[in-house]
């Protein structure tokens, strides 16, 4: 995936696709690309190259998102004020997602979502 503000357009179109051909549902759809959306500028912005982004089906059911970057891990959002145009993305994720988390490891981080049927 590429670094610029294009590139995350781009995946989410491509992201569009593939949920289309996976049959998720549109409230869904929407949110997933969302948390795409969050999760790949957050990667763009706060993270060295290169990144990844994996979306798959659960065997429960859940549709699971993950952007691998090369890191370093972001530091945790300060509190945001509502009038602030930056730093929400992972506020948005935390409000969508069913669950989410970041897993650290030695080439960077992952951050992930899931959002279930």
């Amino acid at each position: 995936m590429g670094t610029g503000a294009e590139d995350v357009s781009r995946i989410r179109r491509l992201a569009h696709n593939f949920l289309a051909r996976l049959h998720v549902p549109p409230s869904a759809c929407d949110d997933a690309l969302l948390i795409i959306s969050e999760l790949v500028t957050n990667a763009v912005v706060h993270a060295l190259p290169p990144a990844a982004l994996r979306v798959r089906c659960t065997r429960w059911g859940a549709l699971r998102i993950e952007v691998t970057d090369g890191g370093p891990q972001p530091p945790l959002p300060s509190h945001t004020d509502p009038r602030d145009e930056h730093g929400r993305g992972m506020y948005i994720v935390a409000a969508l997602a069913t669950c989410h988390g970041t897993v650290t490891h030695e080439r960077g981080a992952t951050r992930w979502a899931e959002l279930c049927p």
